[in-house]
């Protein structure tokens, strides 16, 4: 089953770039990881220091392996988070019975 992640991030005051040029960066190693199904960064169009990231999985292992990878410690843990005025990870399943 399908492991999604919505995460939503807040770069604080005069970050905003260095944050997209960090998803510049980490955008395609992601997508290269054996687990990952697909991951896109959006700027919400009323508010581009909005920042969603959608990523899709194929399972919650495959995800926590991510999550040990070096590009997400490096480029995700120690660059991006220090420069996030907030910071929300949500996990979601796919629901057949919706």
């Amino acid at each position: 089953m399908s492991h999604i992640i919505v995460a939503r991030w807040r770069p604080r005051a005069g970050e905003e770039e260095k944050v997209a040029a960090i998803l510049s960066a980490l955008a395609p190693k992601i997508r290269a990881e054996p687990g990952n199904i697909s991951f896109a960064a959006h700027r919400a169009k009323d508010d581009p220091n909005d920042i969603l990231l959608y990523e899709v999985y194929e399972s919650e292992a495959a995800f926590n392996t991510h999550r040990e990878t070096a590009h997400f410690k490096t480029h995700v843990l120690g660059e991006a988070v220090p420069l996030l005025a907030f910071r929300e990870v949500r996990a979601y399943s796919v629901d057949d019975s919706i």
